[in-house]
């Protein structure tokens, strides 16, 4: 499973933490150093069945900066995978990816219940 995140954010944190005390193994990949690509973001916005706007980290100041509010409804799907792509502090995290699940934020009572409902049982 693969655990997209930024160090310095506190929601991660607390996602990491939640994932450890829940026994989920998992890699780590910072989203500032190790970008996700456009190509990746879509196949996780596919699979995850979320609209495209939910990849986007609207509580960021890059996002308020580029008043991307405004912006994003005139913007074609791949233009703004490609803006994501861009800059990570532009995506919404943490981010797990395996071949069961991608969630995009962090809610424990939805990690809770993805979990529960996936092959990837929680210890």
């Amino acid at each position: 499973m693969l655990f997209v995140c930024y160090n310095h954010c506190t929601t991660c944190a607390k996602a990491r933490r939640w994932l450890n005390e829940n026994g989920v193994d998992f890699t780590e990949r910072d989203i500032k150093g190790d970008n996700p690509t456009a190509t990746e973001l879509k196949r996780w916005w596919k699979a995850s069945g979320l609209p495209l706007k939910r990849f986007f980290n609207t509580s960021g100041m890059p996002y308020r900066e580029m008043k991307l509010k405004t912006k994003l409804p005139e913007m074609s799907e791949d233009e703004q995978l490609k803006l994501l792509a861009t800059n990570g502090m532009l995506v919404k995290r943490p981010i797990v990816v395996n071949a069961n699940k991608i969630l995009v934020g962090f809610t424990p009572e939805t990690w809770k219940n993805a979990f529960s409902s996936t092959a990837d049982k929680l210890k």
